[in-house]
């Protein structure tokens, strides 16, 4: 285990237990708050137990790469255009207020794994409504935009 993770390591935490299924270490990292840690790392992840696309997305990288290599998790950024109203229409008036009337242009992180021999989209930025079926794709969270394939350091590379 990572010296960022193991440094927390509690055996009961689905997060950090070592024989937590894939479908539980996903959902237990998307159920973490929206928030980005004092220090945005691995270590304020789980430090504070809130985390961006970013951070939970690098963690997760790492827990799949240790515990599910079979996955080959693969980080990437989506460099997208957030416009007002699809900000309304998902955040609400208040976080729309703050977006420019042209929009502006941001960078999601999320991953891809292989699951039964195909790749799939896993974006565990804010928790779900419906469990994660251990199959399906779960949906960005942003909109249309540029991938970016990140390399060994994902938070140079955004």
């Amino acid at each position: 285990m990572s010296a960022d993770i193991s440094a927390v390591a509690n055996p009961q935490d689905p997060l950090l237990a070592t024989n937590a299924s894939l479908v539980d270490l996903v959902e237990a990292v998307r159920a973490l708050p929206y928030g980005r840690p004092s220090d945005r790392s691995v270590a304020g992840l789980l430090r504070e137990r809130r985390g961006t696309c970013s951070t939970k997305h690098l963690f997760l990288a790492q827990a799949l790469r240790e515990r599910f290599p079979h996955t080959r998790p693969q980080i990437v950024h989506r460099v997208y255009r957030a416009e007002r109203e699809q900000i309304r229409k998902q955040y609400g008036d208040e976080v729309a207020a703050v977006v420019p009337e042209d929009g502006l242009v941001d960078v999601h992180r999320y991953m891809l794994i292989q699951i039964g021999g195909r790749q799939i989209t896993l974006d565990v930025t804010f928790p779900g409504s419906k469990p994660w079926d251990g199959e399906s794709p779960l949906p960005l969270a942003c909109g249309p935009g540029e991938d970016v394939m990140a390399g060994d350091a994902p938070d140079f590379d955004k």
